[in-house]
């Protein structure tokens, strides 16, 4: 299972986000665990390059491919097209989680 968790500002505004995990290692296979895993990995390093190549916002970044950690997060002020970068990926995300829901991935929001 892949678990996420949004880091939100006293505001509710998106600070970063953690995942770890793979949809892809339930002892019973079942179909569809490729392609959400596929799709949060996409949707999550999409947002990654594109904060670093379209703003100037600063950000740590870390990840392990064989344990399906990532881990991302501004380092200061969020600009708006990165917050509207990090709003697509959330939205995203829960568009997965609704469609194929728990043995896959489940979304916590955590106030930092």
């Amino acid at each position: 299972m892949i678990n996420v968790t949004v880091f939100v500002d006293s505001e509710h505004h998106y600070s970063g986000i953690e995942l770890s995990g793979h949809a892809g290692y339930a002892d019973d296979h079942q179909e569809g665990q490729e392609l959400v895993c596929s799709a949060v990995s996409a949707l999550t390093l999409n947002m990654a390059n594109s904060v670093e190549h379209f703003t100037d916002d600063r950000f740590a970044a870390e990840q392990d491919e064989e344990t399906g950690y990532f881990r991302f997060t501004f380092s200061g002020d969020v600009s708006p097209e990165a917050a509207l970068l990090m709003n697509s990926l959330v939205f995203g995300l829960q568009d997965i989680e609704e469609a194929y829901g728990k043995p896959y991935i489940t979304i916590r929001f955590k106030e930092v």
